[in-house]
């Protein structure tokens, strides 16, 4: 059996879905496939443990509010189809290693304060540096919302402004590098590596210093944007728009060859026995590493097949997931606080090793990193039953030693050794309030997800070697692969992983250009 669509999609996360959500704007029909039973991939909240509404990989949609998909509802999501989000307040709550916890607050003044208990000067420099991103955050971030070459790259643009030398260098830092040269005291040092840790990159390598602002910053302006009823409110919002536009979503359905005729591709067959063929293009967020497979070899070409061979996948995450009639209370100065991002960190240098030991493969028994999300706290639709869904994430190597199945022995013995790290901050997560609980390791996610290679699920390492130009492979960063009439948008492609819709969009802007069409009729262009 064969279908024909003008565009046919292989994968189904959010960022394959804004690329087709522009493509059907545009008047082409797009036909969409994806492996798992439902769309969205790393955007999914799924009904767990009794009805909860979790969120099983992505939690924070901070990143997406400053895309134009968003900030100017250019296809009209926000508008027409239900899509809000909620901005909580603490933003965060992150307990230090020597008991003590600081509190982000969405006023900057409360935050500074809270700073300024451990160093006058960390909290003077905090402002600063804020005030210093407002100068050139849209240099930098007006680069990650274009392809590749449509522009100046944000090194370029960065130099057309006074304090540009400064922020070039801050960028070319790693972040643990810039924390120490900024902040003084041990215990602001240790929220900053935290905090810029979120994106699971390894903070000590070249070329991550802006983490050390640009996330928070972010954060600081608004919060820990979650959805209004999930992660998966996004995609909801984005199938709605795809369905009334035309387009259809086939699940359950895994893409296993590319159809190449004539030296192009033309479409990609399915496990189902089903060819889905293009009468314009195909787009692909198969991870590269998967895609490679899906076509000869000497298509690829010798140089693109090693990028793609040395394309590193990036820090695997661990997952515990606690249904409790509480969420965590963490102890602070100031009595009890509860907040929908917390967490739990080690001194600077222990965050730093902890990220690079999983990013390297080496096992990593007692964890420097917690987050602990607990959307329920701003979100109570989320609950029929007034619980709380506790999300808690660390990073750990893919093989903890005895090869990856080993972690179907261990992994619920890991996951209460970081459930005792973090109740040494939230005493109150006592067993007589868990009532249920599901563990996954970086095995589990990535049997979940195969995108999510390793365990990994924002789509590669972002570190230096990357990012911008060099993501996924050098000379193939414009999201158009080595075969012709093969378009690659999603994580792995610029300017990388997280929920930020940034690929999807960018992806969508070469294909239409590609098509003869001029995207700024279907999207405000920068």
């Amino acid at each position: 059996m064969t279908r024909t669509a003008d565009i046919v999609v292989a994968g189904a996360g959010h960022n394959s879905l804004v690329t087709a959500a522009y493509l059907t704007s545009a008047g082409y029909e797009c036909a969409i496939v994806d492996a798992r039973p439902v769309p969205g991939g790393g955007a999914t909240t799924e009904s767990m443990m009794g009805g909860l509404a979790v969120d099983t990989c992505s939690t924070g949609h901070t990143l997406i509010q400053v895309n134009p998909l968003i900030r100017d509802d250019e296809l009209g999501i926000v508008e027409r189809y239900g899509l809000s989000y909620i901005d909580p307040d603490p933003v965060e709550v992150v307990a230090l290693p020597d008991g003590e916890t600081i509190t982000m607050h969405l006023d900057r003044a409360k935050t500074q304060r809270e700073l300024a208990r451990f160093s006058e000067s960390d909290a003077d420099t905090y402002g600063r540096l804020l005030d210093e991103w407002d100068e050139v955050k849209s240099l930098i971030g007006a680069a990650r919302f274009r392809p590749v070459g449509y522009g100046p790259d944000p090194k370029e643009a960065l130099m057309t402004h006074p304090r540009g030398s400064a922020w070039v260098r801050r960028s070319m830092l790693s972040a643990r590098d810039l924390i120490r040269h900024e902040y003084e005291d041990e215990h602001v040092r240790a929220f900053m590596g935290w905090m810029a840790s979120q994106v699971a990159v390894p903070i000590d390598g070249a070329g991550t210093g802006l983490l050390a602002i640009q996330i928070i910053a972010g954060r600081q302006l608004r919060s820990w944007s979650i959805p209004s009823g999930g992660s998966g409110k996004l995609i909801d919002a984005l199938v709605a728009y795809l369905e009334d536009h035309g387009a259809t979503i086939d699940c359950d359905t895994r893409v296993t060859q590319l159809i190449v005729e004539d030296g192009r591709c033309v479409g990609f067959r399915t496990d189902t026995g089903e060819d889905y063929r293009a009468r314009e293009a195909v787009v692909s967020t198969v991870h590269v590493k998967h895609l490679v497979d899906m076509a000869p070899k000497e298509l690829w070409g010798e140089s693109f097949l090693y990028g793609v061979d040395t394309y590193h996948v990036g820090v695997p995450f661990f997952a515990a997931y606690y249904a409790t009639d509480e969420p965590p209370v963490f102890k602070t100065h100031d009595g009890g606080r509860s907040s929908v991002s917390a967490g739990v960190t080690g001194w600077l240098d222990d965050v730093a090793i902890h990220a690079r030991k999983a990013a390297e493969g080496e096992f990593v028994g007692e964890p420097s990193f917690l987050l602990a999300a607990t959307p329920t706290i701003a979100d109570p639709s989320r609950s029929p039953d007034g619980r709380h869904a506790v999300k808690v994430v660390s990073f750990n190597a893919y093989d903890p030693g005895g090869g990856p199945e080993r972690w179907d022995e261990i992994k619920d013995a890991h996951a209460a050794r970081m459930l005792d790290h973090l109740r040494r901050s939230a005493p109150n997560l006592t067993d007589d309030i868990i009532s249920d609980r599901i563990v996954k390791s970086p095995l589990d996610i990535e049997r979940d997800n195969p995108h999510m290679v390793h365990g990994a699920p924002h789509g590669g390492d972002r570190g230096i070697a990357f990012t911008g130009a060099q993501r996924p492979v050098p000379g193939w960063a414009q999201h158009r692969m080595p075969i012709p009439g093969l378009y690659q948008t999603g994580g792995t492609t610029h300017p990388g992983g997280s929920i930020t819709g940034a690929p999807g969009r960018n992806a969508a802007i070469v294909l239409l250009e590609d098509l003869g069409r001029d995207p700024s009729e279907f999207m405000r262009m920068s």
